[in-house]
């Protein structure tokens, strides 16, 4: 049933803020939760603190003090709204956990949009960016059977392989070869906007989540590998905010971003199977419906435009957090060697590629491999869950003494 969140008004602002009472939410459970029920709220976390950030940005250029005001009444409830979310993920969980939690969401996350995205350079971006996070993902898990002694399967059940991507060594590249072309703001398709916000946003957030929790552990080995990765995300975000054109203006911008606030919240409500998170997705949706008119408003009032000759007609299919095996494995073998040069895609080392690998590694193995090496050592192999089968690259199948 189709949705269209420009024909429906939502809560009315002034009855929109929530007293400590209401904020108290109860986090899920984290032995029994489904794993894609924290991948939603991780997901939400980052779309929320993005409409926060972003909304900051635009009240530092902004002269009108009758749009700074609007501005800020509609980020004080988007910062309730954040705290919500984020509140929901259970506070027996490690930051390790977490971590790992962050690390399918964007597996499983970008694996899909990168499914469903209809521009082949948009759909490149995506392919490549998702074999780096499932590299992570592997990294990570290793070092979790390190330190805390369990496995990761415990977290993520069977729904995302654990096996090595595209490795972490190899992320490492000259900045400027992280910039993309941008999508025409003209021409695009309202889904190919929605999703290079998404995955933006998300990104972001493992960046900010990396850049703050990495330095609490007393492990040098997760110290180092904190610092390393986090470095790899500042990359993508790189790569995948340099997809939006630079041209929207910051009104064009506002309602993109509570657009697809409509569109998330939408799509978790209609697949969440925790009652309690799916209530919470509903209540939000009902706010961002109220946002997105007033978003609206302010762009037909300043920009002189008609939001919906910007916006989709209706609501995309809704994103769905579900396995994407088959597919990270036919990328995995198609597409492992490649880096980027320039603005595209080459399989072989280049010059400022190679540069950068002996700036940053010179003649040692950087945190990525020894995690693995000294997890070898520990347990005598690697930690990998593997139900599909044998890797498909044949190099990087496992070989155990």
């Amino acid at each position: 049933m189709s949705f269209n969140p420009l024909e429906h008004r939502g809560i009315p602002l002034d009855r929109q803020i929530r007293n400590w009472s209401e904020l108290n939410v109860s986090p899920v459970d984290p032995d029994r939760s489904d794993p894609y029920t924290k991948c939603r709220i991780i997901t939400m976390n980052g779309i929320e603190v993005e409409a926060i950030m972003f909304s900051h940005h635009f009240n530092r250029v902004c002269p009108d003090m009758e749009v700074k005001r609007r501005l800020a009444e509609v980020r004080y409830i988007e910062q309730q709204q954040q705290k919500a979310v984020n509140w929901l993920l259970p506070g027996q969980a490690s930051v390790l956990e977490t971590t790992i939690a962050y690390e399918q969401v964007a597996v499983d996350l970008t694996g899909w949009v990168a499914r469903m995205e209809p521009d082949p350079y948009l759909k490149q971006a995506y392919q490549f960016g998702v074999l780096e996070d499932f590299d992570h993902l592997y990294r990570y898990a290793n070092l979790y059977e390190m330190i805390e002694h369990r496995k990761a399967e415990k977290l993520i059940e069977d729904l995302t392989e654990i096996i090595p991507g595209r490795p972490t060594i190899r992320h490492h590249r000259d900045p400027a070869d992280n910039v993309r072309e941008p999508y025409d703001r003209n021409s695009a398709a309202p889904i190919s906007k929605l999703h290079a916000l998404t995955i933006m946003s998300a990104e972001q957030q493992t960046m900010n989540f990396y850049m703050n929790v990495g330095p609490m552990y007393m492990e040098p080995i997760a110290r180092q590998l904190y610092q390393e990765i986090g470095l790899v995300e500042e990359e993508h975000v790189t790569h995948y905010e340099s997809l939006v054109d630079p041209g929207e203006t910051w009104w064009e911008r506002l309602v993109n971003h509570e657009y697809n606030e409509c569109y998330l919240y939408h799509s978790f409500m209609e697949t969440e199977s925790d009652p309690g998170v799916k209530a919470i997705w509903e209540l939000h949706l009902n706010m961002e419906l109220e946002h997105l008119r007033i978003a609206c408003d302010l762009m037909r009032r300043h920009d002189g435009r008609d939001p919906e000759s910007v916006l989709a007609p209706e609501l995309p299919k809704p994103v769905t957090f579900e396995p994407n095996k088959e597919y990270v494995r036919e990328l995995l073998a198609t597409q492992i060697d490649l880096t980027t040069l320039g603005a595209g895609y080459v399989s072989e080392a280049h010059e400022r590629f190679e540069k950068m690998q002996q700036q940053i590694n010179g003649d040692e193995k950087p945190p990525s491999e020894r995690v693995i090496d000294q997890h070898r050592e520990m347990f005598g192999g690697e930690y990998r869950l593997s139900t599909d089968g044998p890797h498909p690259v044949p190099a990087l199948q496992e070989t155990r003494r």
